[in-house]
């Protein structure tokens, strides 16, 4: 059940961004539970292989390169799932960053903790 809320909350947070962004665009709100779902696949099974690949990179740069990271794995989802559209890099990196802090203000609020 937890993780039902959990989709849930993300897919609320990718529709408010894709209201209050330019270069994010997402059909509707099925789309948007199609985008968390796939988000939380992608973190589950691409995102451990790709962390454990750039390592020496992530080290070097003090763990920044997690955020190009996690900017890969929304522009995955963005190809995977029709009706969510990104339309540059740096609109994924901006999405990304902000998706991690209100997810994370969310759970703060709601007591959830991952």
């Amino acid at each position: 059940m937890k993780y039902l809320i959990r989709i849930f909350i993300t897919a609320l947070l990718v529709m408010l961004l894709a209201y209050l962004m330019k270069g994010v665009m997402v059909d509707e709100f099925t789309t948007a539970l199609t985008v968390a779902i796939v988000l939380g696949l992608l973190n589950f099974f691409v995102k451990p292989i790709l962390v454990l690949f750039t390592m020496p990179v992530t080290f070097i740069t003090l763990g920044l390169f997690l955020v190009v990271i996690n900017t890969i794995i929304i522009m995955l989802c963005d190809y995977f799932v029709d009706g969510f559209k990104i339309h540059t890099f740096w609109t994924a990196m901006l999405f990304s960053i902000i998706l991690s802090l209100s997810q994370s203000l969310v759970y703060q609020i709601t007591g959830d903790t991952k």
